[in-house]
């Protein structure tokens, strides 16, 4: 490889905060419970106890998988009443999951 070729490919490299961010960002997907969140939510927005029904989850398991999104900022939630709506935040994240199946 010539050197002018190393120099540009560091150069178009993410910075290490972006590197750092896009590591953060793709742990939301890497546990089984947090994907299934993710695409129930993507679908529709869901409280704690519908998403607890359809993965046959303990809530306790669903709720700490929420806070982990909402803390990737994956995930928000509205009060309904007595409920907490969850929803995904950007729709970004519909276009993730859908190049993801295209790639498998």
């Amino acid at each position: 490889m010539e050197i002018k070729d190393e120099y540009l490919l560091k150069k178009l490299m993410p910075t290490k905060n972006n590197i750092k961010s896009l590591t953060t960002f793709f742990y939301a997907f890497s546990d089984d419970t947090r994907l299934k969140i993710i695409i129930l939510l993507s679908i529709k927005a869901l409280c704690v106890g519908d998403i607890s029904l359809i993965l046959n989850q303990n809530q306790t398991t669903i709720s700490h998988q929420l806070k982990i999104l909402k803390s990737l900022n994956i995930v928000a939630a509205d009060r309904n009443g007595k409920n907490i709506i969850y929803y995904i935040k950007n729709n970004s994240i519909e276009q993730v999951l859908d190049a993801s199946v295209d790639c498998i």
